[in-house]
């Protein structure tokens, strides 16, 4: 399982899913340019003392991204959540080798991104809201990811 930031627009949401993705076991796809310095120092602060224990990968961009996920000898799946999705996450059935892809807090996706991806799923909300923290929502679907895999059997 691997988490994708798209290039992700506030540090502190940065800090907070790279935080967790460390607790977790979780490596992290950063995919720039992110709207925010994001020199190993200001990543660094963001994450406060966790980074040392996250594996992160940087893209220049998507497009390299892409050839870094399809060059894999097993091609991951691309797991959008976006608000734009007609599934639900608690109705996706997870891989453990999927990547789970977050969009900027700003504007999500690009069109081409967002059709690029394998699946899109959403977190159900009510209506006339427009979405969760970017960090919420990749730690309730992380956490669903993690318990249908397997792979939250952290000691």
């Amino acid at each position: 399982m691997r988490i994708a930031l798209y290039q992700p627009d506030i540090p502190q949401n940065a800090g907070t899913i790279m935080r967790m993705a460390a607790c977790l076991g979780i490596a992290v796809e950063l995919i720039e340019p992110a709207g925010f310095d994001a020199s190993d120092r200001n990543l660094r602060r963001a994450g406060l003392d966790y980074l040392a224990h996250l594996s992160l990968t940087r893209h220049e961009n998507f497009e390299a991204f892409q050839a870094w996920r399809t060059g894999l000898a097993r091609v991951p799946r691309l797991v959008l959540l976006t608000t734009r999705a007609d599934a639900a996450y608690l109705s996706h059935r997870f891989d453990p080798d999927d990547i789970l892809m977050l969009g900027r807090e700003s504007a999500g996706v690009p069109g081409a991104v967002h059709d690029a991806a394998d699946i899109r799923i959403r977190v159900p909300m009510r209506p006339g809201l427009r979405s969760l923290n970017v960090a919420v929502a990749a730690a309730m679907v992380t956490g669903e990811a993690l318990r249908q895999t397997g792979g939250a059997s952290l000691a």
